[in-house]
C-alpha cells in the first residue's frame, strides 16, 4: 500500500509542474512566462458545464503523455471573469493555445483525443522537416488549423528553397494576413514572380488581404452576436459578423451566415452578401473544400 501511496504522490508532485489551476494572480506566470519556453494549452471552463466535464480529462491525459514538453492551465471562468473578459471567452469549453506569450490557436467545445493529440503535435513542431510535398502540406494544415506561427515558419523554410513556390507565397501571406501585417503581406505579394500573377495561390490571398483591409471597420464580434440575438434580420450586422468570422479562419460559419441574409432578403444592398461570397470563393480558392461547400449552399438558396 505504501509503493501505490508513493507512486501517487510522485504522480501528484510531476502534475503540480505541468497541470494547474490558474487564477488573475497567477496567468502572467503560469501562461505568459511558461509560454516562452514550452507550449501551454489554457483550458477556460465552468462547474456547471457538462462538456467540460468530458474536455478536462482529455487534455489532462494529452498533457501527461507529452512529458513536460507541453503544460495546462486551467481556468475557472466563473472565479476569474477578469480572464475571460480580455480574452473574449464566448463559451465553454474553450481553449486556448499560447506560445511565445501570445494565444496562437484554439477551439471551443468538446473535441476528440485524437483533435487534441493532434493540436499538440502542431504545437511541439511534430511535422516533417524535410521539404517537398510533405513540407508544404504540413505548412498547409498548420494554417488551416490556425497556427500561423508554425505555418509561416514553414513555408518561410520552403521559400528560402525556391522562392518561386506560389503556394508557400500565398500561405506566408495568409499567415502575415491572419497576425494583421497587412503591409509585410501586401510587400510579398507584390514582390510575387511576374509568372504567378495569376496564380490562384496569390490571387486567393490578394483577395484575403483586401478582405482583411475591410475589416477595419468592422464591428466587434460578441457586439454583433447580441446585435442578431436582438433582431435575427439585422443584416447589416450579420454581415460584418461573417466577414469577422472569414477572417479568423471560421469559413464555413461566416459562409453559412452571408447564404442566410441571401435566403432572407436576396436583392439587400445591391446583392451585396452574394458579392461578399464570391470574394470568400476567390480568397480561398476554387478547390477548397469550403467554396465547394459554400457554392452548393448557395445555389441551393438561389435556384430553390
Amino acid at each position: 500500500m505504501q509503493l501505490f501511496a508513493g507512486a501517487a504522490t510522485a504522480t501528484a508532485a510531476g502534475d503540480a509542474d505541468i497541470i494547474k489551476e490558474g487564477s488573475l494572480q497567477t496567468f502572467a506566470r503560469d501562461v505568459i512566462q511558461a509560454s516562452q519556453t514550452v507550449p501551454v494549452l489554457v483550458d477556460f471552463w465552468a462547474t456547471w458545464c457538462g462538456p467540460c466535464k468530458q474536455l478536462t480529462p482529455i487534455l489532462e491525459k494529452v498533457v501527461r503523455a507529452a512529458k513536460g514538453k507541453v503544460r495546462l492551465v486551467k481556468i475557472d471562468i466563473d472565479k476569474n471573469p477578469e480572464i475571460a473578459q480580455q480574452l473574449r471567452i464566448q463559451s465553454v469549453p474553450t481553449v486556448y493555445a499560447f506560445v511565445g506569450g501570445q494565444p496562437v490557436t484554439g477551439f471551443a467545445g468538446a473535441q476528440p483525443e485524437s483533435q487534441i493529440k493532434a493540436l499538440v503535435d502542431r504545437l511541439l513542431g511534430g511535422i516533417p522537416e524535410e521539404g517537398g510535398d510533405d513540407l508544404l502540406e504540413a505548412a498547409q494544415d498548420a494554417a488551416a488549423h490556425g497556427d500561423t506561427r508554425t505555418a509561416g515558419r514553414l513555408f518561410r523554410q520552403i521559400l528560402e528553397e525556391d522562392p518561386a513556390q506560389p503556394e508557400a507565397i500565398g500561405g506566408l501571406a495568409r499567415c502575415l494576413i491572419g497576425e494583421r501585417k497587412f503591409a509585410d503581406a501586401r510587400q510579398l505579394l507584390d514582390g510575387a514572380p511576374k509568372e504567378l500573377t495569376n496564380h490562384v495561390a496569390v490571387t486567393g490571398a490578394r483577395a484575403a488581404l483586401a478582405l482583411a483591409e475591410e475589416a477595419g471597420v468592422l464591428g466587434d464580434a460578441a457586439d454583433l452576436e447580441a446585435r442578431l440575438e436582438a433582431d435575427p434580420d439585422d443584416h447589416d450586422a450579420r454581415y460584418q459578423l461573417a466577414t469577422v468570422q472569414f477572417l479568423r479562419g471560421q469559413a464555413e460559419t461566416a459562409m453559412d451566415n452571408l447564404v442566410q441574409i441571401v435566403k432572407r432578403d436576396r436583392e439587400w444592398q445591391e446583392d451585396k452578401a452574394r458579392k461578399q461570397l464570391v470574394k470568400f470563393f476567390e480568397a480561398l480558392g476554387p478547390k477548397d473544400p469550403a467554396t465547394l461547400k459554400g457554392r452548393r449552399m448557395l445555389s441551393t438558396v438561389l435556384f430553390s
